[in-house]
Order: C-alpha cells, then structure tokens, then sequence
C-alpha cells in the first residue's frame, strides 16, 4: 500500500491518504484492515475509502459521513477502477464543518498526482 502522511493539517486534525489496486471486496476489506494494523493509522478517527470494482463502487465512511462519497465520486470522474483510495483523519479537537470535505477531495489529488495509478 502506498502511503502518504501529514498531507494536510488544518486546525489540529491531520490528513493521511493511501491506496492500492484491488480486485474484490474482500481484497479492499484485506487492505484496509492491513492498514489498520499500523497502530497509528487503528488510533485514527476515521479511515474513509472508496473503491470501484466490476461488481460496483464500495465505499466506508468510518463515522465521517459523506466522505466516502467524496473518494467514490473523484475516483469515477477520474474513471479509475481497481484502486483503494482511503483518507486518514486524525480530528485535532475543533470541528472543520464543510471544510472536511475540501480537504478529503484535497487529499485524492494528492495521492492521483503523487502515486500516478492505473486502472486495473
């Protein structure tokens, strides 16, 4: 899994994303929970993710609602199937409204421009 850290930090809350290509619900399941044996990443408030397969997108907000949403719509703007893209927030205390939005959207353009992956 590729993974990028501190990507951003606003008002205490710090950003992580991460992905890796994936065939099926249980490989996307497998890898997040590989990732969560990371115990900073298990500490996380929230390990949102999306995925679009075959099947259909999957996606886990993990307690940050909508923002799975997020990650599944770039990913199909992007037309990039086969790939887990997971945002990582660790809350820093004072709540960002909207703002947690921009910064999951934020966080995938980071990790499209950084990792470069291709649709399986």
């Amino acid at each position: 899994m590729t993974i990028f850290e501190n990507v951003i930090t606003d008002r205490g809350s710090r950003y992580a994303v991460s992905g890796m290509p994936v065939d099926s619900p249980e490989a996307a399941k497998a890898a997040i929970k590989s990732l969560c044996r990371n115990k900073k990443f298990a500490r996380a408030t929230h390990n949102t993710w999306a995925v679009i397969l075959p099947d259909g997108p999957l996606k886990n907000d993990d307690g940050e609602a909508g923002a799975g949403a997020v990650i599944l719509r770039m990913l199909e703007r992007e037309g990039l199937t086969g790939h887990l893209i997971c945002v990582t927030r660790w809350f820093g205390g004072k709540h960002l409204g909207g703002d947690r939005f921009r910064h999951v959207a934020e966080a995938v353009r980071f990790y499209l421009a950084e990792a470069e992956p291709a649709s399986e």
